[in-house]
């Protein structure tokens, strides 16, 4: 199994809920009720995505990277309740 790093942006959406999108891959879209879930269903979609590029023959997205060995410093949001 191959591990890709890709960039999403995730916005807050007025009517509730989170919007995901890529510059990486184009067509990568998905929305969930928490950052969490929107985060999960955008791996999905991009995974998807990929595996199709595989399957088909078609060029992978230039800008998609191979995780460096070790630990990468990451930013993930915590929800608290108090």
């Amino acid at each position: 199994m191959s591990e890709y790093l890709l960039q999403i942006k995730i916005e807050k959406l007025e009517e509730g809920g989170y919007l995901a999108t890529s510059d990486t891959i184009q067509g990568l879209v998905a929305q969930g009720r928490t950052i969490a879930e929107t985060m999960e269903i955008a791996q999905d979609v991009a995974r998807k995505i990929i595996e199709s590029c595989i399957d088909h023959g078609d060029s992978l997205p230039a800008r998609l990277e191979v995780p460096k060995a070790g630990i990468e410093a990451l930013r993930i949001p915590v929800g608290v309740s108090v």
